[in-house]
């Protein structure tokens, strides 16, 4: 909570730009495509992650493909999606919790963005948003998808992942790319604003030639078991 508030007081000047601009966004879609919107929310949470007394390391750019991908972090917390924007460049999606999609801001995020919220209990809806996710990853949109399905409060211990959090991916034969966050619950469990130290490792890519003849279950199984190894290696544990 004290990051939280500090971070606030360092961005105040900031904050009626940024409301500003997402009602013009909003208001006018027809002015900026999904591409600029997107980038747009990049450099605004790159501005948060400078000021929020965080160091973060990342490891494993130059593993991203060239071509559309689905990346698939462990989730540790809100702070991840910052992490995310920060390690990578070119626009990308993020499938929220249907829940996640009333809270503000990320409500506004959602929707001038087009980021799919998906409602796990439904399964109808689970599947149209897993059928424009495959479309949009054909046409060369990149996703990250959070494979537990909620976040761990075990720390860096990963919770199960979901074998249908891949069901895109490998309906659309685009390479899945693992990565690990390490110590990013911190940013925001920690009730302090001393500087924190976190990671984001970005493994290679696990390309449709190798998955192929996978269950989405046995798919799911190797890249949690790729992730818990990396965060084995990069940790006191």
């Amino acid at each position: 909570m004290l990051r939280i508030i500090y971070l606030i007081f360092r961005i105040l000047l900031r904050i009626p730009f940024t409301i500003f601009q997402i009602k013009r966004r909003k208001k006018h879609p027809e002015k900026y495509t999904e591409e600029e919107n997107i980038l747009w929310l990049r450099d605004f949470l790159r501005y948060i992650t400078k000021r929020a007394r965080v160091d973060l390391t990342i490891n494993g750019i130059e593993n991203l493909p060239k071509e559309a991908f689905v990346i698939t972090p462990n989730h540790q917390g809100m702070f991840d999606i910052p992490v995310l924007f920060d390690a990578i460049d070119r626009p990308f999606k993020i499938v929220f919790k249907k829940e996640l999609s009333n809270v503000i801001f990320l409500r506004d995020v959602v929707s001038f963005c087009n980021f799919p919220a998906i409602d796990r209990r439904n399964l109808r809806q689970s599947m149209k948003v897993i059928h424009q996710m495959t479309a949009e990853i054909k046409k060369g949109m990149s996703y990250a998808i959070f494979a537990e399905g909620t976040r761990s409060r075990k720390k860096n211990e990963l919770l199960d992942f979901k074998g249908g959090s891949f069901k895109s991916a490998m309906d659309a034969k685009a390479p899945i790319v693992p990565s690990a966050m390490i110590d990013c619950y911190k940013v925001l469990d920690q009730n302090s604003i001393r500087k924190v130290k976190c990671q984001f490792h970005i493994l290679k890519p696990i390309y449709y030639d190798e998955y192929k003849n996978m269950t989405s279950t046995e798919l799911a199984s190797v890249v949690h078991d790729r992730i818990a190894r990396c965060i084995r290696q990069n940790t006191n544990k």
